[in-house]
């Protein structure tokens, strides 16, 4: 079935795009900015950035555990239950945050949040499997433009909200926006055919099998180690902006506004650069992009050592966004490229479980490196990761004599 000449997997992805759209809201009206509740919630200034980098890791904890297994049962029973079960948790899990008293309580609901999440991996998942090969990198590039264009909206609403009704409403809302998200995709996606194995194939394997076989993939491996280095670089110091953005204004007043527009400008960058990413990747090779990005994207945040005027803050968090949007859809493709159809499910449960352990250790060492030697050396740190990972990929492509335009990632004998 087409509408008005558009393809049925391309109705599909813009459906998709739409609830990854509300989803990333949700997440960034809210979580950005819980550094700026937890004083509410009686936390002393001495131990604010410690308390920042466990509320932002606790949900990754139980997130890269459970990934891989809401990965297998995308694949067993579908990817579109998936998003249908995550969207309706999470929205619950979101109203709950609104009736928090203290920070054990938040840490606590931000662990279930961890434990029922998988609403984009299962979009993206859909995607991969419906999207034509020749069209991939523009069509998670683009469903990755959906994420950064939430974290333009969600940061600017939820910074609004906390200043006009207070930081418990945009709760409420974020799990709105989600229940919006879930029924889209219930009432207009559905999966069809997405090459997986049959529920009757006789070929039955343990998941922990088939996991430790996919493993055995060393260009598969190779793709999660960096999504976990680039994950824990950037959440080194994404927790504590907010509270750096408040210090260059000189003060918590008005910051949850300031921040979130701020913010939002990584967002605004995601949304021209990534689908501009996934077209230069299909005509010039998708590991020249992600080494290009990896490495200009550290040069940029390192810089931001120098800064201390807020506008020009705002103008290299621009600028960072750029670079920063090439990185996962690209990674993303090459995953998809080495992986099998059948296994699509577990392998977006993969690569999200790398990106939750790497969300889960960066607010933690960025947390204690920011009490001991403040956010300005943070900056430095996750620019030095992110160009030494990018140059790290460069010698490994060279050596391996990439071939042009195909990434090299297959796994068949040479």
């Amino acid at each position: 079935m087409k509408v008005s000449g558009m393809e049925s997997w391309q109705r599909q992805m813009w459906i998709l795009w739409f609830g990854v759209l509300l989803c990333s809201s949700s997440y960034t009206m809210v979580i950005p900015l819980l550094p700026l509740f937890l004083p509410e919630l009686g936390v002393s200034d001495d131990s604010v950035y410690w308390w920042a980098g466990i509320v932002q890791a606790s949900a990754f904890l139980i997130g890269a555990v459970m990934a891989p297994l809401w990965g297998s049962l995308a694949d067993k029973y579908g990817k579109r239950k998936m998003v249908i079960r995550a969207g309706l948790s999470l929205a619950v899990v979101y109203s709950l945050m609104a009736f928090v008293h203290n920070p054990w309580e938040l840490i606590g609901i931000r662990m279930l949040q961890g434990f029922v999440g998988g609403f984009v991996p299962a979009s993206m998942a859909i995607v991969a499997s419906i999207a034509p090969e020749s069209r991939l990198g523009w069509s998670l590039g683009t469903m990755q433009a959906a994420s950064m264009t939430g974290s333009i909206m969600g940061p600017l609403l939820g910074g609004l909200l906390a200043q006009t009704f207070g930081q418990r409403q945009s709760f409420v809302v974020a799990g709105v926006f989600l229940l919006l998200a879930t029924a889209a995709v219930f009432f207009f996606v559905h999966e069809g055919k997405t090459g997986t194995a049959s529920a009757g194939s006789p070929q039955k394997t343990s998941m922990l099998r088939e996991y430790r076989d996919a493993l055995h993939n060393k260009r598969l491996l190779n793709l999660l180690l960096l999504l976990l280095l680039f994950q824990l670089s950037v959440n080194m110091v994404q927790p504590l902006l907010t509270l750096h953005i408040a210090d260059m204004q000189g003060g918590v007043k008005d910051a949850a506004a300031t921040a979130g527009f701020v913010l939002s400008l990584i967002g605004i960058a995601g949304i021209l650069a990534s689908p501009q990413w996934g077209r230069v990747g299909e005509k010039h090779g998708y590991m020249r992009v992600l080494v290009f990005c990896l490495i200009a994207a550290g040069c940029v945040i390192c810089t931001q050592y120098f800064v201390h005027q807020l506008w020009l803050f705002t103008v290299v968090q621009f600028c960072f966004g750029l670079f920063l949007a090439g990185i996962v859809p690209v990674v993303n493709t090459l995953v998809v490229q080495s992986t099998d159809s059948s296994f699509r499910g577990r392998s977006f449960g993969m690569t999200t479980s790398a990106n939750q352990l790497g969300q889960l250790l960066g607010p933690l060492i960025g947390g204690g490196m920011g009490m001991f030697l403040g956010i300005q050396w943070l900056f430095v740190t996750t620019g030095t990761l992110l160009a030494t990972a990018g140059v790290a990929v460069a010698l490994r492509s060279a050596l391996k004599h990439v071939p042009r335009g195909r990434a090299g990632y297959s796994d068949q004998p040479r």
